[in-house]
């Protein structure tokens, strides 16, 4: 029965990653597209069209929108459960800054070149307009919460709308249920994940045993995610913190290496189109690897970050999609360039035959001596915490859609992602991670088809915030 059921679940995990069509290409090679790759790039150029190439044209907007100093109903009240604009971008940035920006960058360089880095950044701006479309539906559709105060939302809640609207709102709609069930699933996959990468790290980087390493983590995230407002607070103090502190080292690095900054950009947009692998049919390697790493690492369009975007007390919901739209610029185009940066300004030749974290890590020794191993294996502590940390803030609103307001069931899904994370610490389950893969695969799934017909509502919104809110119909105050 378990054989079957693993079965089932590679299966499904190989139907919505895997290529499932396979494009040839002149130099001899294929542009494999996965379901998720195929559902995801078109529905983000849908969006940066319908919304008249936002992340371009109000990229001003959204510094603006970020920077400025919040106050009446934007400047939130934690004590009452509302969130502000920016606590709200922090929590997503928490979930969306893990993992990924280290060892899935270098995952993309390893397999695809430094060209993959390009398609990132392409794969960005597209999403933004994605994650703007969905943080503003969020926000539209969102409800009171009564146990944790102010609001909930996200997908579940705008696709029980969008199936609810000329019925009486009352029960449950399946695809929005399905949607919330997906959510939990991957949530709990991912908190295994974290518990097996923060403890391989620091067995790696200071030969603490995983059991050790796990405990501790443990403790702490219980501390924080069993108590009712300190998961806010954590991430107001975190992340920050580790986002500036790797932004630092990576300016410290490129203004080091400056003089090998023109190479390494030369380098990037020249494999980007695949000069350098023509011969080999590396086009299609090098583009996917990019697009692929790109959409796993800002979940734009898996229906995620709207769960932070819905909490949020906000005077023009349009202002909450800028936050998200801005969200995955800070993933992408910031944190993961910084990796591929500091790996990219090391000789190849120092990283010939590496891999993974071994390849980062050497990178990193090269630059800053051993203190460049112990602080990836620091940041990736924090990165891979923060994320469990932002990933149990956004299920709050999925356990709620399911199972009702109710103390016992958050508590109950709280105890399993912890039960999860101290499994992870201590082995690797391929299965687990296949699932947590699968679960945010059908989130994106129940998320895009109905954001779809949804996105009027935004489009809409959006013409009324530029019409009368935006900083530049207020004469740029």
């Amino acid at each position: 029965m378990v054989t079957i059921l693993v079965n089932v679940i590679e299966a499904v995990n190989a139907f919505l990653w895997g290529d499932l069509v396979t494009i040839p290409l002149p130099d001899g090679g294929g542009l494999g597209l996965s379901l998720m790759v195929l559902l995801l790039i078109p529905a983000g150029i849908f969006y940066t069209f319908r919304t008249r190439l936002m992340p371009v044209r109000l990229f001003r907007e959204m510094l603006g929108v970020m920077l400025e100093k919040p106050s009446g109903r934007d400047a939130g009240d934690l004590k009452s459960g509302k969130l502000s604009g920016i606590q709200t971008l922090i929590v997503s940035t928490a979930t969306r800054v893990g993992m990924g920006n280290l060892v899935g960058v270098v995952a993309a360089i390893s397999a695809g070149g430094a060209g993959a880095v390009f398609w990132m950044w392409l794969t960005a701006i597209i999403g933004s307009s994605t994650a703007f479309v969905e943080g503003t539906l969020a926000q539209m559709h969102k409800t009171e919460d009564p146990l944790y105060g102010g609001y909930r939302g996200g997908p579940a809640y705008y696709i029980h709308d969008f199936f609810n609207r000329d019925k009486k709102k009352s029960g449950r709609n399946l695809i929005a249920a399905l949607f919330a069930l997906s959510g939990l699933i991957c949530w709990c996959g991912i908190s295994q994940v974290i518990g097996n990468s923060v403890s391989s790290a620091f067995e790696n980087a200071f030969q603490i045993p995983p059991l050790y390493t796990t405990i501790a983590l443990v403790l702490i995230a219980a501390v924080i995610v069993l108590r009712k407002y300190a998961t806010v607070r954590v991430l107001d103090l975190v992340v920050p913190v580790m986002a500036g502190l790797y932004f630092a080292l990576t300016v410290f690095v490129i203004l080091k290496n400056a003089a090998l900054l023109p190479a390494v950009f030369h380098r990037i947009f020249s494999e980007a189109f695949g000069f350098r692998q023509v011969a080999a049919g590396g086009f299609g390697a090098v583009m996917m690897n990019g697009v692929k790493r790109g959409l796993f690492s800002n979940e734009a369009g898996s229906g995620s970050a709207p769960c932070a975007a819905a909490a949020a007390d906000a005077s023009h919901p349009v202002k909450m999609g800028l936050f998200q739209a801005m969200g995955v610029f800070i993933d992408t185009i910031v944190i993961c360039s910084c990796t591929a940066l500091i790996m990219l300004l090391v000789p190849e030749s120092e990283l010939a035959g590496l891999g993974g974290m071994d390849l980062l890590q050497t990178a990193m020794q090269y630059h800053f001596g051993r203190f460049g191993v112990l602080f990836i294996a620091l940041i990736l502590w924090l990165f891979s915490f923060s994320t469990f940390i932002g990933v149990l803030f956004y299920a709050r609103s999925n356990v709620a859609y399911l199972f009702g307001d109710s103390w016992q069931s958050q508590t109950a899904y709280k105890l399993l992602a912890l039960l999860m994370l101290f499994i992870g610490g201590l082995a690797s389950y391929t299965v687990v991670w296949d699932l947590s893969d699968v679960g945010i695969g059908l989130m994106t799934i129940f998320n895009i088809l109905v954001m779809y017909p949804l996105s009027r509502e935004a489009i809409e919104a959006l013409k009324d915030y530029e019409a009368h809110y935006s900083r530049r119909a207020q004469g740029g105050k």
